[in-house]
């Protein structure tokens, strides 16, 4: 019996009640609206997730021992009503391969040890509610790939995951979207140690009305930090997706280096992008840059690959491909890039209005 974490527990559930469902008057929440989904009563009863997964190098251990960290309300859901837990640690050098295979909720605690380091996939396949909560903790010169990919489903599919980095570590992550009804992923980052960095790199590719939603929070509480980030959407056919981006920079994390670039392509009138990158500076010499774009097809470029004799659907594809490489060049897995590109490629006929 932990009574800390009962009692946090007991928190966390008196605040998602009194919070309710996140919905569009929520400011963290302003584009994407969970109410015509779910409602708190399903959030609250909803079964544990199940989940199959390869692992080396890793032991596994009662995460009841967590500080209970979330990035937002829905993260207090799964702290709250989750029964599904796991704990995974890593001393050495492990690697990881996840796969939630139900609609239910879950809550994991990751933890590497000083110099350690993890590669960790996961796949979020959706359909119902799935609410994953993941709490990671990184190490002294820990360093941590994480690759998250979200097929494209119905219902609502909650990602929260919180990461602290201590001195010297790195977090690296790539997420790929194909989008549900409503999709999400939270993230809230704190460098904590001088030296740490984190890495985000993220790609959505939508139609048919699908929701994808990645909302991010990096927190430079330490001097000499960096952060990077680099996200490409693209929405066709009333697909919405969503980009939001804070940055803080606290008063002391001199030396800090952030930048941050979201950028969108709209292939369809009644497609929406939404960017909104955030600075929050409180520290001198630091250095810190954020920009937004959405955008068509370029219609000179097109004109040039026909001009050659490419096909119209053809032209469009490898624009919509040159559009999305940059972040997808992040990702250093080879196998894990290649799987990447090979859903992009299911998703791109959608996105183009083919059969």
């Amino acid at each position: 019996m932990n009574v800390a974490l009962d009692a946090r527990r007991l928190k966390a559930a008196e605040e998602f009640r009194a919070a309710g469902v996140p919905h569009r008057r929520m400011e963290a929440w302003k584009y994407s609206d969970l109410r015509p989904l779910i409602d708190a009563e399903q959030v609250a009863s909803a079964p544990a997730a199940q989940w199959s997964i390869e692992a080396e190098g890793v032991e596994l251990f009662d995460p009841a021992a967590g500080e209970g960290a979330f990035a937002g309300i829905m993260g207090e859901a799964s702290l709250a009503f989750a029964t599904a837990t796991l704990g995974l640690r890593v001393k050495a050098a492990g690697r990881v391969r996840i796969a939630f295979a139900t609609p239910g909720q879950a809550r994991l605690r990751i933890v590497l040890d000083d110099g350690a380091r993890l590669d960790y996939v996961e796949s979020a396949p959706g359909g119902g509610l799935q609410n994953i909560g993941t709490e990671i903790v990184l190490g002294r010169g820990a360093r941590m790939t994480h690759a998250r990919l979200a097929q494209r489903a119905g219902g609502a599919r909650i990602g929260d995951v919180s990461v602290t980095v201590a001195e010297g570590g790195c977090y690296r992550l790539h997420c790929a979207d194909f989008g549900s009804d409503l999709s999400r992923l939270e993230l809230d980052i704190k460098l904590r140690g001088i030296g740490a960095q984190a890495h985000l790199s993220g790609t959505s590719v939508l139609a048919q009305g699908l929701h994808a939603d990645v909302t991010t929070h990096v927190d430079h509480a330490a001097g000499d930090t960096c952060s990077t980030q680099l996200f490409k959407l693209v929405a066709a056919d009333k697909a919405r997706a969503v980009y939001q981006g804070r940055i803080t920079v606290r008063q002391g994390a001199d030396g800090s280096d952030s930048r941050q670039t979201a950028k969108g392509l709209l292939l369809a009138e009644r497609a929406e992008i939404d960017l909104k990158p955030e600075l929050e500076i409180f520290a001198d010499e630091v250095k810190c840059a954020h920009g937004a774009a959405v955008g068509d097809l370029d219609a000179d470029s097109l004109f040039y690959l026909r001009s050659r004799g490419i096909a119209d659907d053809e032209a469009r594809a490898l624009l919509i491909r040159a559009f999305l490489a940059e972040p997808l060049d992040e990702v250093e897995d080879e196998a894990m890039r290649a799987a990447l590109w090979a859903a992009i490629e299911d998703a791109l006929p959608g996105a183009m209005g083919q059969p």
